[in-house]
């Protein structure tokens, strides 16, 4: 347990340890935008489709035409 302690402060006190913490910061925060993003995108597009089947006429109902006879036996 001792090693591990000393391992982790000896991290603490190099440099490489700061920039690791800062790089992972930043892919949070890259992380967090691409997710809001996506979603975002998401939302716009959900509602470009809705308008655009808004506009689309409405397609008339099939009306039964005349019941087709059966060939003769």
């Amino acid at each position: 347990m001792k090693k591990l302690i000393s391992m982790a402060k000896q991290f603490r006190d190099e440099e490489s340890g700061a920039a690791m913490v800062e790089y992972t910061v930043l892919l949070g925060i890259i992380t967090a935008a691409t997710i809001a993003l996506i979603i975002l995108v998401g939302t716009w597009v959900t509602g470009q489709w809705t308008y655009l089947e808004g506009q689309l006429p409405d397609t008339p109902t099939a009306t039964p035409g005349p019941t087709p006879t059966p060939p003769p036996a």
